[in-house]
């Protein structure tokens, strides 16, 4: 295991901005590589760059300021993953996982929220601030669809009561899933699961389900420091990153379901969502603004996935704009300078997905791995960068874009890239397979 761990180490990773297609008029540049899963990059009052690590290879999430010696840690020990920061009246809020927490310009630390269910699949993410001085984040849920299953034995054998929370008070058609019971040794046991339950515990028809403030799959807000905590939308399945655009409207990506667990969902595309107080997404019966019920989200030899909700919310709202599936829409930024393109236009980072485990045994599909733009008056949706393989570089030995993550315009109007690394192919499964030192913040210009 040690020696594992020292030949991953020493891996270099090959980059090479040529290997990167771009519209005529721009240019792209290696800006700093070294780093260890880069997830998110912002720039303070005062124009400095910090950049957050997941810390999702070393269990230890950390702030770096960028100085002229290069990244320092200002603060570490946070919960990995740590899923994004924000600069705010001096202080960094830190969202990681189940928490939130602020870095004080004196640089002490303090938790203003603790408890968030962020102990299954999703997480608890990046904070932003709105024109009502509260802060807004997403909170992802426990569950690819809504079911605990097989898919999520790591997380339960630790948490093994964890399960999936409403926002709004639902009534359950009582649909329960079987599957061998990992939990114990007995052999042949199985289990019965039943949504919003914790494993091997079945639902009932015309169960009733309370909705709560930290529900699964929602978009929360509070006050600066943490007081006041209310929903503000539920129904979504990974709010990974939101971002309020300068007329006050907030924006969230939304990643789509995956080909795996007990209630496997096929062509379950990533959204992109203007966030309305009060809506209910869809999740777990809808996908991009439709029922999972349609025969286009049947997988290959698996039944077509039903409903579990008794009765809906109401009729979830439909995506601004929608990426293929597994494309892991990620961090974005809107363009505000028109030298660098149409104004408005959202610039977004494309992940890739987590194939074979994410997409049913298939491999790859040629979706992510690179910067899309939408065109905020239409909501179409169009590459901006990508390599020139179509693939993430280290499957095809190029040295272009690999897992892009962030996308942010800096004080000086170029866009910069966080590229979270390389992963170890031989640990596909999960993100503990990135490969430190393999991570690279990319910096696009224009002529």
């Amino acid at each position: 295991m040690e020696k594992e761990k020292k030949d991953l180490l020493e891996v270099k990773r090959k980059l090479d901005p040529e290997d990167i297609n771009l519209p005529e008029g721009y240019e792209i540049e290696v800006f700093k590589e070294g780093l260890t899963t880069p997830i998110n990059i912002i720039f303070t009052d005062e124009d400095e760059m910090l950049v957050a690590d997941a810390g999702v290879t070393s269990g230890n999430g950390k702030v770096l300021k960028l100085t002229s010696h290069g990244f320092e840690v200002i603060a570490e020990g946070f919960n990995p993953p740590l899923t994004g920061i924000t600069y705010h009246e001096g202080n960094i809020y830190v969202s990681h996982r189940g928490y939130i927490t602020i870095i004080k310009p004196d640089g002490t630390k303090e938790n203003i929220i603790e408890g968030l269910p962020s102990w299954g699949d999703h997480h608890n993410n990046r904070v932003v601030f709105g024109h009502d001085g509260k802060m807004y984040f997403g909170q992802g849920t426990a569950t690819n669809s809504g079911v605990v299953g097989m898919d999520n034995s790591s997380w339960v054998k630790r948490h093994p009561f964890f399960h999936d929370y409403p926002g709004s008070t639902v009534m359950l058609l009582g649909k329960n899933y079987k599957t061998e019971n990992f939990l114990t040794k007995a052999q042949r046991d199985s289990a019965c699961t039943g949504s919003y339950s914790p494993f091997g515990v079945p639902s009932y028809s015309g169960e009733i389900v309370k909705g709560v403030v930290k529900a699964s799959g929602s978009v929360l807000r509070a006050n600066p420091d943490g007081s006041d905590l209310e929903l503000v939308a539920w129904g979504l399945r990974n709010p990974f990153r939101m971002k309020f655009d300068r007329n006050g409207c907030l924006f969230s990506t939304d990643h789509g379901m995956d080909v795996r667990g007990s209630r496997p969902v096929a062509n379950s595309p990533d959204s992109f969502y203007v966030i309305k107080y009060g809506a209910w997404y869809g999740w777990p019966d809808y996908t991009g603004g439709l029922p999972v019920t349609l025969p286009i989200f049947k997988p290959e030899n698996e039944p077509q996935p039903s409903f579990l909700l008794a009765q809906h919310p109401m009729e979830p709202p439909k995506p601004l704009a929608i990426f293929e599936p597994h494309s892991a829409i990620m961090g974005f930024d809107f363009n505000y300078n028109p030298l660098f393109g149409e104004v408005g236009d959202v610039y977004i980072a494309e992940f890739g997905s987590e194939a074979p485990r994410t997409t049913g045994g298939k491999p790859m599909p040629y979706v992510g791995h690179r910067i899309s733009k939408i065109d905020m008056e239409t909501g179409k949706v169009s590459t901006f960068a990508i390599n020139k393989s179509f693939g993430a570089a280290s499957y095809t030995d190029g040295g272009g874009l690999e897992r892009p993550i962030d996308v942010v315009f800096g004080p000086d109007d170029c866009m910069y890239v966080a590229d979270f690394g390389m992963m170890d192919h031989d640990h596909a499964n999960g993100y503990h397979g990135f490969i430190p030192n393999t991570g690279v913040i990319w910096r696009i210009t224009k002529k």
